[in-house]
């Protein structure tokens, strides 16, 4: 990667001022200036919803006690959404109910993450697009706070995420809450790049960054979930191949590559598109959006020139192609929809997949364009906003961006 000066920088991240045509009218092959076109769709509620944020102080998850958690005030924890009181033994161990949520179960602390999640990052593209340091500073301070403070800093570490009352103090299965993180590490990439943050946050952000990577890839529970066939396993991919983008680990990359091309791929994506795991589900519709969009940022982050993911196909034709030329028509048009209908949300769905703006980057599909355009890119459903853990995409089109 070629250096870039701070004036270079915010001369690119400019560019997103300039009025040009809406997206589907430019593609034409490719287009010419991607960044361009997505800032011009987005620039209105980022710079709005950024504003907001900036009367808004961080809050970490110290600001919450879990009475339940096993662990400390800096421990992340959570309680699984699915699991409820047993009628019979209200006092016992809880019991699953795929697919309905517990609203009495602890989730203080994911939402104060995807609080984080929402905020830095749209803080972060509100910079790139103004230029405006006052955006930048208030994106530090909530890593800084996060990652950096010994009195608020969160420990690198999953060990107590989607418990159990009366089974688990923590599951490998929670780690699929970091996933949140992911376009946090892509925003603080953006603001070191843009030399919009301090030398010793800078250092502390990414040294948090590269432990969480070291436990997600050593730990018991990390490998576990690695081993997921489902969505769960897309979102561990996801987040060791950006964290590893993030700190640098070029090893992690690679394995994550290998596993997209040899592990997701296979298990996950049928011959005709399906995604068969996620329609056995009590909540098919979402969770073919939400892995859908999960495989198309993991072939965003991991593609390499010499490495395409978005065009890697099996002998029997399984590929993200095929997964999208099955979902894509009923993103367009849910009626026709022809499977069970979700437990829940299925009214609030879908909002703006990222997935779509890069596949129709990838595939030169100007309907995906045009349909990712025209979605809701600010959902306010909290479940909605916790299966949409990507929602600026010009930080992940910056011309600088890691390949």
């Amino acid at each position: 990667m070629s250096a870039v000066t701070r004036r270079e920088f915010l001369q690119l991240a400019a560019a997103a001022a300039i009025s040009t045509p809406h997206l589907h009218t430019v593609l034409t092959g490719a287009w010419q200036h991607p960044y361009a076109e997505v800032a011009k769709v987005d620039r209105s509620w980022v710079l709005a919803a950024a504003r907001k944020y900036l009367d808004q102080e961080p809050r970490t998850i110290t600001s919450v006690r879990a009475a339940r958690s096993a662990g400390g005030l800096h421990d992340y924890y959570s309680e699984g959404d699915y699991w409820w009181p047993n009628p019979k033994d209200p006092s016992g161990p809880y019991i699953r109910r795929d697919g309905m949520s517990n609203p009495a179960n602890f989730v203080a602390h994911r939402d104060l993450l995807i609080r984080l999640s929402i905020q830095m990052p749209a803080l972060t593209t509100a910079w790139l697009l103004t230029g405006r340091r006052d955006f930048a500073d208030h994106a530090v301070a909530h890593l800084r706070a996060w990652f950096v403070d010994p009195a608020t800093r969160m420990n690198p570490n999953l060990e107590y995420a989607q418990a159990i009352h009366g089974r688990d103090t923590g599951r490998s299965i929670g780690i699929i809450d970091t996933v949140h993180l992911v376009e946090v590490a892509q925003a603080a990439l953006a603001l070191e790049r843009g030399t919009a943050i301090d030398p010793a946050t800078q250092r502390s952000t990414r040294q948090w960054f590269a432990e969480y990577l070291n436990w997600l890839t050593t730990s018991s529970q990390g490998l576990e979930e690695r081993a997921a066939k489902n969505n769960h396993g897309s979102c561990w991919v996801l987040q060791a191949a950006e964290f590893a983008t993030y700190t640098g680990n070029e090893a992690v990359r690679g394995q994550c590559r290998e596993r997209f091309r040899n592990t997701l791929v296979p298990a996950q994506i049928a011959p005709d598109g399906r995604l068969p795991l996620e329609l056995a589900r009590t909540k098919p519709y979402s969770y073919c959006l939400f892995d859908l969009d999960i495989l198309g940022m993991n072939a965003h982050v991991l593609s390499t020139a010499d490495d395409d993911l978005w065009q890697y196909q099996l002998p029997g034709g399984s590929g993200l192609q095929t997964a999208f030329r099955f979902m894509v028509p009923y993103i367009r048009n849910k009626s026709s929809w022809s499977f069970r209908h979700d437990v829940e949300y299925y009214d609030d769905l879908p909002v703006r997949q990222p997935s779509l703006l890069f596949a129709g980057l990838a595939y030169t599909q100007p309907g995906y364009l045009q349909l990712w355009e025209r979605l809701n890119p600010e959902p306010s459903i909290p479940e909605i906003i916790r299966n949409h853990p990507v929602r600026q995409p010009l930080l992940w089109m910056h011309p600088q961006r890691v390949s």
